[in-house]
């Protein structure tokens, strides 16, 4: 069995973000995202893994390269347009040939990970399996539709949901998945949807089962998501300690220190996650916090959020929540006069200001 993990797309919902990194590199808990996903296929047992880049190939190679660091063995697998996910499964056809996989979005963190849908897959034999979960908005999902235990229909993002049951983005197929995706037409959005590849299955007598999760999952393409993301597998590490605490600091609860940060006359209030080479100065971090590499914060408060790598924070008089900041970014109190609001943000940036 193969697997065959999805890293194209733009992350438009994540901009400005993603406009300087791949979406699926944005850390969660200061891991990138994509590497639960490979953790979690490797736990299945899934060693041989095909990744499908875009016009982020060359970020996604760096972080990943062959794969030695978990124990797989990984091929790129160029798609030139983000055509849909059924035209990511034909540009990958050399590497699948006619070997059952499992098809995971880069940008999905599965708290269990997958292991039990792959063990179902092994054991039932059907031509096809997806993972389901129960949703509030299924609007913004494929939607399946249950019958006597199988999948009898998908569709798209649909206005009107027949069900709450949205495809999680996970999937397993054999051989026959192949033909499918040759024989459909791109959808009104100009894209070969897999949804529809997995009808197509179903309407030519094929047997497509469902595995429905009961636990946790998320899509991270949306801020709020991700800031949630964030805070599940924060609740999930153990406390260490391997920088430095002054005596004059309080630290509480689960709270990691990563090699060579420092905390510096300052309280942390777990469960929270101080990166490496990080300096922490007279300054508040609240619960549910993820502070990656290199960032300087000092005599501020920051609570519930993501700050990227290399960033500074000074001397802000608020509490900063609720938000993601990005790399090598300078969130800064101007010593100009008048007092003022001076700003420089990048297309499709959010603030919001008291």
């Amino acid at each position: 069995m193969k697997a065959l993990v999805l890293c194209g797309g733009s992350g438009t919902r994540l901009r400005p973000i993603t406009h300087t990194m791949a979406k699926q590199l944005v850390p969660i808990a200061n891991k990138p995202v994509l590497f639960y996903g490979l953790e979690a296929i490797k736990a299945a047992g899934v060693e041989d893994v095909g990744i499908v880049v875009g016009e982020t190939a060359k970020e996604i190679i760096q972080a990943v390269g062959d794969g030695s660091k978990w124990g797989i063995n990984v091929t790129y697998v160029q798609q030139d347009e983000p055509l849909g996910l059924a035209h990511a499964v034909m540009v990958a056809e050399p590497f699948l040939g006619d070997d059952d996989f499992v098809m995971y979005l880069g940008d999905n963190l599965i708290k269990e990970g997958i292991t039990s849908l792959v063990e179902q897959f092994r054991q039932n034999r059907p031509n096809s399996q997806i993972l389901l979960a129960s949703v509030k908005e299924p609007e913004r999902f494929g939607v399946a539709e249950l019958a006597s235990g199988k999948v009898v229909k998908l569709v798209e993002k649909p206005e009107n949901p027949a069900s709450d049951l949205a495809l999680v983005g996970v999937y397993m197929f054999d051989g026959h998945i192949m033909e499918a995706v040759k024989a459909i037409k791109p959808s009104g959005r100009g894209e070969l949807e897999i949804t529809d590849a997995i009808q197509w299955l179903i309407d030519q007598g094929l047997v497509v089962d469902p595995h429905i999760i009961e636990g946790w999952w998320k899509d991270t393409g949306r801020l709020e998501d991700m800031l949630e993301a964030n805070r599940i597998m924060l609740d999930t590490l153990e406390a260490r300690n391997e920088g430095y605490v002054c005596s004059e600091s309080n630290v509480v609860g689960m709270v990691v220190v990563e090699k060579g940060a420092e905390i510096v006359n300052s309280t942390v209030r777990g469960p929270a996650i101080i990166g490496e080479g990080t300096k922490i100065v007279n300054s508040f971090i609240g619960p549910f916090t993820s502070i990656y590499y290199g960032v300087e914060i000092t005599g501020s408060e920051i609570e519930h959020s993501i700050i990227l790598e290399n960033s500074t924070v000074t001397d802000i008089s608020g509490r900063i929540e609720d938000s993601l900041i990005g790399q090598n970014v300078i969130v800064e109190r101007s010593p100009l006069k008048p007092a003022a609001y001076r700003l420089m943000l990048g297309d499709n940036s959010r603030i919001g200001i008291l």
